[in-house]
């Protein structure tokens, strides 16, 4: 007889009904919504140089953005590289010690760091207004993946780059695994 309560942003047709049946829930109360965002503007480029690419595409006075990566050492490597580009950048991901993970959400929240680096870790409850840019320096392992971490852009409404970087290489790695 407790009421119950199941949320999420972006579940495909199958993880609703997982969610309905794993929840137990009997005659469930489901709204949706559209995944329609327009204030979106989603890019795809394959480039020769994704950390060029990057780099020039990055606007920190526009407000904040999130580069994913898939891996905790990409997360470091891609952090380091932008730093050495002279953009501040923090890496987080699931590795990180739990203090210095709420450190690095704590900073970013209030705004002194304006560029995170991150995996799919960073993600769960990040909901700050401005977030102009998400860049994803790699293909994202899937499409739900790909939807969900885009759409921490422009949550204030406003416009937002939902920005895809893929080089040749990884291009063709991509096509031979479809």
């Amino acid at each position: 007889g407790v009421p119950c309560i199941a949320l999420t942003a972006s579940a495909t047709p199958e993880v609703l009904d997982d969610m309905v049946q794993l929840l137990g829930l009997v005659n469930p109360f489901i709204a949706q919504g559209s995944f329609a965002r327009p204030n979106l503007i989603w890019t795809v480029r394959e480039v020769p140089d994704v950390v060029q690419a990057c780099c020039d595409a990055i606007q920190p006075d526009l407000g904040r953005q999130i580069v994913y990566v898939r891996s905790r050492a990409g997360a470091t490597k891609w952090a380091e590289l932008l730093k050495q580009k002279r953009i501040p950048a923090a890496a987080y991901h699931a590795g990180l010690p739990r203090e210095e993970r709420m450190k690095l959400q704590e900073a970013w929240s209030e705004g002194e760091i304006r560029t995170m680096v991150a995996t799919t870790a960073f993600g769960m409850g990040i909901d700050q207004p401005d977030v102009r840019q998400v860049v994803h320096v790699e293909v994202p392992e899937s499409p739900e993946s790909l939807y969900q971490e885009m759409g921490r852009g422009g949550r204030d409404g406003g416009d937002a780059q939902a920005l895809v970087l893929v080089d040749p290489k990884s291009l063709a790695q991509f096509r031979r695994k479809m």
